[in-house]
Parts: structure tokens; C-alpha cells; sequence
């Protein structure tokens, strides 16, 4: 029977190595399991990577072991991407479903994580964990990571004995989250690119292309009038031309001034409601916003947290000024004993179908699941919005992108033309 070399971690999340006999590498792993070991690395002995003998590679190993790390505070990265804390959520959900205690599972997490910002909030998580303090507590120290929707729901799942179920409800939570921030990131990302095609295809015909005409009509027409159409754009071409950086300057300025703007209150609200209200991408704005507060508020009472918590968690996570401000009235009209309903309807962001959801939930006691149901229907609804919109910009941007070319062009050719008949003449 082959025998198999193996380094895996214990329950305490200590390493350990050995030798087992087993049938097969599956077999093995197996073994290991129901030991109660979690392998790590398992080979047939005798076909393991080999070691190289000391004598010729030594410098060339010395070399390789030197490693030069610098870190500088300000530059170090401080956050990690949303696919990255859900493996963590799912893998610690797997781990304390399977009877491992709360501090052996970072443990064993922190061992195996590849990401370094995640692996050194995890041991500190453990360490603040083993000294007395809950998971809850823990994790609200590293707002950077973990926001308030998470320390609540692992604070709720801690008060109700439900870590795990309502960690793999985060987890699915992100999941869903992602997917509809993705195809939403989609649905902008050709249509950007179209536009920055045709910026630059037009900067490089009016900043090199025209001047060069410009100069044989000069030549050639001995003075002769241009047609309108050459005109004007001889002319643009002269206005980039002579103020490209001013014009680079001001594209820059603007993009900052926007982004200044939105972080204001009142510039905020101007820009989601325009964002809400906007001619193409209006109705998929509305229903990503309809679905992420669906499925936030829902998954929040769903896992026991109090339902005025809730609606502020939901509020500052809601992405959207308006949505938020709707949240905050129905806030107060709950907190005053009244119902969800009527905040929500004449906030005028909500459409008739949700409020009657929301409504029949509220009446038969079934909000939670109710909330969540409409998240699963606008999700649909995003996919299908995705779809329509990027077959609508398509054939608008090519048609964008023909108009530009082909108008400088045209222009280019018009006085050829009478240079054309002049010589034949």
C-alpha cells in the first residue's frame, strides 16, 4: 500500500507532519479528517518536491533567501476586496459548523490566509478574543474591514447562539451583493470605453490629422474660401491644439470638483436624484438600490437584529442619498409605533409593486422573508436591465463614435474636392 507525507494543522492549529499507508491521496485526506487533522499538503513519499543538495546551489539559494521588505505607513494597503472577506465568512461558517470552538478557527484562518492584511487582522481578532473580549467587539476595531452591517449581524448571531448560521448568511449576503455591483460595473464599462475611444481617436484627427490639411488647402486653394463644415473644424482643431493642456487641466479639475460635490450633503442628494431620474441608466440605478436595501434590511432582521437598528444600518449602507432618506423617515414613523408603508410610498423611490410586498409582509408578520423575496425579484430585474441597456448602447455608441469620425472626414474631403475640379479644369 503507498505511503503518503503530510503536514496539517490540529484542532488547536498547531502544524504537525507525518507518514500514513492509504489507498489513494483521497483516502488519505480522508484519514487525516476523521482523525481531525485539516491537511495542508499531502504527497506520495519518495514524489515530493526534492531539496537540493548543499554543495553547488548555495549561493544561488543564499540569493534567493534575501528578501528586502519596507513599509511605509502610508502606503501600506489597508483594506482587502469583498471576494476575500467572503471566502474568510464562509470558511470560519464551515469551520464553527463543525464543532471547532470560535478561537481555534482563526487560529487555524489566520495560519492558511494568503491575503497579508486579512491574516493580520485575523490574529489580531484572536488575540483580542482569547483576552476576554467577544467576536463582535473584535471585529468593530477594524472598521476598515468589517462594517457596521457585519459587527451587527455577528452580534446578533452571538446573542442568539447562531454564529455560524448567520455567518454563512453574510457570506451569501456578499455573494449576491457582488454579483449585482458586477453586472451593474458592466453595464457602464462599454459604454466608458466607447466614449474614451472616440475622445482619443478625435484628439489625435484635429491634433496631428487637420493641421496638416489645413496647410496643403492653404497651399492649394491659394486663398479660396473653405466650406463651413472645414472651417469649424479647422478651427476646433486650432482651439485643441493650442490649448491641450488647459483643455486636460480642466477635465481634471472637473473630475474633482464632481467628486468634492458628492461628498457634500446637499451635492450628494442632487447627483442621486439625477442618478435615479437619468433618461437610460435611471431605471437600473432604481433597481440595484431597490434590491441592495431589499436584501440588507431583510438579512439584518432575519438574524435577530432589532428592527430600528436595522433601518439605521441599512440607511448608511444604502448608497444612494435619496434611498437613505426614505429609510430615515420610515425610522422614525417605526420608531413612533406607525407603520413601514407610507415613508416608503411617498418617498417616490419605491414603485407600487414593493409597497404592496412590503405591506402583505408587514400584515402577516412575514417582513423579514417578504424583504428578502423582493431582493430575489429585483436581482432578476437587474439582470434584465443590464441586458436591455447594453443592447440599446451598442448601436448608439458605434453610431456616436461613425458621427465624430465621419464628420471630420467629410470636412477633410469637401475642399479636395474643389481642388479636384479646379486641376481638371
Amino acid at each position: 500500500m503507498p505511503r503518503y507525507t503530510y503536514i496539517a494543522l490540529d484542532a488547536r492549529g498547531q502544524e504537525t507532519s507525518g507518514i500514513l499507508e492509504a489507498e489513494s491521496q483521497n483516502d488519505a485526506v480522508a484519514q487525516l479528517r476523521q482523525a481531525g487533522y485539516f491537511p495542508k499538503t499531502i504527497a506520495e513519499e519518495g514524489k515530493g518536491p526534492k531539496k537540493k543538495a548543499a554543495g553547488g546551489g548555495g549561493a544561488s539559494l543564499a540569493k534567493k533567501d534575501i528578501k528586502i521588505n519596507i513599509n511605509i505607513p502610508f502606503l501600506e494597503r489597508k483594506t482587502i476586496k469583498p471576494k476575500t472577506l467572503m471566502i474568510f465568512t464562509r470558511q470560519l461558517a464551515t469551520l464553527i459548523d463543525a464543532g471547532l470552538p470560535l478561537l481555534r478557527g482563526l487560529t487555524v484562518l489566520s495560519k492558511q490566509e494568503p491575503d497579508p492584511v486579512l491574516k493580520k487582522v485575523i490574529t489580531s481578532i484572536a488575540e483580542s478574543v482569547q483576552s476576554g473580549g467577544t467576536f463582535s467587539e473584535s471585529l468593530s476595531s477594524h472598521p476598515r474591514i468589517f462594517n457596521k452591517l457585519y459587527v451587527n449581524m455577528v452580534k446578533a448571531g452571538e446573542l442568539g447562539g447562531v454564529l455560524e448560521t448567520v455567518l454563512l448568511r453574510l457570506a451569501e449576503f456578499q455573494e449576491k451583493a457582488q454579483k449585482i455591483k458586477n453586472k451593474v460595473v458592466s453595464a457602464m464599462f462599454y459604454p466608458v470605453i466607447v466614449l474614451v475611444i472616440a475622445i482619443v481617436i478625435m484628439a489625435f484627427l484635429l491634433v496631428f490629422i487637420v493641421p496638416k490639411f489645413e496647410a496643403i488647402f492653404a497651399d492649394m486653394l491659394g486663398g479660396k474660401p473653405l466650406p463651413a463644415l472645414t472651417q469649424f473644424v479647422i478651427g476646433t482643431s486650432n482651439l485643441v491644439k493650442n490649448n491641450l493642456l488647459v483643455l486636460i487641466g480642466g477635465i481634471v479639475a472637473l473630475a474633482f470638483g464632481f467628486k468634492f460635490l458628492a461628498k457634500t450633503p446637499k451635492g450628494g442628494v442632487l447627483i442621486d436624484n439625477f442618478l435615479l431620474k437619468a433618461p437610460v441608466f435611471g431605471d437600473l440605478t432604481r433597481k440595484s438600490a431597490i434590491s441592495r436595501f431589499s436584501r440588507t434590511l431583510g438579512t439584518l432582521v432575519t438574524s435577530g437584529v432589532p428592527i430600528l437598528q436595522a433601518l439605521n444600518i441599512t440607511r448608511d449602507t444604502a448608497g444612494n442619498a435619496m434611498v437613505a432618506d426614505a429609510i430615515s423617515k420610515v425610522h422614525d414613523a417605526v420608531r413612533e409605533g406607525e407603520s413601514i408603508v407610507q415613508p416608503l410610498e411617498s418617498s417616490g423611490v419605491f414603485p407600487p409593486m414593493v409597497i404592496s410586498m412590503i405591506d402583505v409582509g408587514e400584515e402577516t408578520g412575514q417582513l423579514p422573508d417578504m424583504l428578502l423575496k423582493v431582493a430575489e425579484v429585483y436581482d432578476d430585474e437587474v439582470d434584465n436591465a443590464v441586458s436591455g441597456l447594453t443592447s440599446l448602447l451598442e448601436p448608439i455608441m458605434i453610431v456616436f463614435l461613425a458621427v465624430i469620425v465621419g464628420t471630420i472626414v467629410i470636412a477633410l474631403f469637401l475642399p479636395l474636392i474643389s481642388i479636384i475640379t479646379g486641376m481638371q479644369q
